[in-house]
């Protein structure tokens, strides 16, 4: 592929440190369309940039878009590979995972990484966090319920059920970089209702002393598909809201996106349970199903309602 000639007649103004024309143009044109050029917003993450050369970075512009992936790829794919495959290799040996959960995760880690720089992998280690610390909460009490999560870890069809729709929504965005803002609120929100549906779960059967069907509110044993608990619910909604904050403090989404991916995260946990106490307790479906048709329900919740925000707003 010939270089552009565009970025080779600018390579001496790059070199110096000096705004090439053609950011110039583009700042111009952006700004024609009502939409200010903001340097600052997009290097604080770093995580959509178009890398020419080492050392040399520039914040996103019209560059040629196989270059711009491509470029990318390269300059993150192997320290991306590293620590995801060192991540999973831990939650293996910790137990919280089997081999193909640990194969699942792995690929999960990598691609947000790709797509986010190591601010992606942020939310993830809150999620796996969160989801280990309330599943070990009281399991002598889950034991004796006959609820209590298998030694063996995960498998990988839970972990792809949980993690599928943030990776899906991670993994358009290296293709799509115009629109990682957008698509990386709905990868979080994915995120936040699988961290909100796993703690309420786990957190409810640790310290419920009753549980209520989502339907109709009559009483039903603990760890029942569909039952919910104050105290479940109460540990879920700040699930959500820990995964949201996280996402933010670590540079991956704006601040002002954080109510999205918390109530988006909220509202796939609910949805969960309305399916758990419907469908899947009628033999209709599956509880990994139920998982993965929350989690693309929270990202694509909050999709709707950032692109929603965005038009009114602009």
């Amino acid at each position: 592929m010939s270089p552009d000639p565009s970025l080779v007649e600018n390579w001496g103004t790059i070199s110096s440190g000096a705004t090439p024309s053609f950011v110039k143009s583009y700042s111009s044109h952006r700004r024609g369309n009502q939409t200010a050029y903001s340097p600052d917003k997009y290097d604080a993450v770093g995580s959509r940039r178009c890398r020419l050369a080492p050392g040399v970075t520039f914040p996103r512009w019209p560059c040629d878009t196989e270059l711009r992936v491509t470029t990318l790829i390269h300059a993150r794919s192997l320290p991306a590979a590293v620590v995801a495959v060192g991540f999973a290799l831990l939650a293996r040996l910790m137990g919280t995972v089997t081999d193909g959960g640990a194969m699942a995760g792995v690929l999960a880690a990598f691609v947000l990484m790709l797509a986010g720089g190591f601010a992606g992998f942020s939310p993830l280690l809150t999620l796996f966090l969160l989801t280990m610390l309330s599943t070990r909460w009281g399991y002598a009490r889950k034991q004796r319920l006959g609820v209590a999560e298998r030694r063996r870890g995960r498998t990988a069809s839970q972990v792809i059920a949980n993690l599928g729709a943030a990776t899906a929504c991670a993994l358009a965005v290296i293709w799509f970089p115009e629109m990682g803002d957008l698509l990386l609120v709905g990868s979080m929100a994915a995120l936040a209702e699988a961290a909100a549906d796993t703690v309420s779960s786990e957190v409810g059967q640790a310290t419920a002393r009753g549980a209520y069907m989502i339907t109709d509110f009559r009483d039903v044993p603990i760890g029942t598909n569909g039952a919910i608990s104050v105290e479940g619910t109460v540990s879920g909604c700040v699930a959500a809201c820990i995964v949201s904050w996280v996402s933010a403090a670590s540079g991956l989404v704006d601040w002002r996106w954080t109510p999205v991916i918390a109530f988006a995260g909220i509202g796939g946990m609910f949805l969960d349970s309305i399916m758990g106490a419907t469908w899947e307790n009628g033999g209709k479906i599956g509880n990994d199903t139920v998982n993965f048709v929350s989690t693309v329900f929270a990202a694509d919740l909050a999709l709707i309602v950032t692109m929603i925000v965005v038009r009114v707003g602009g």
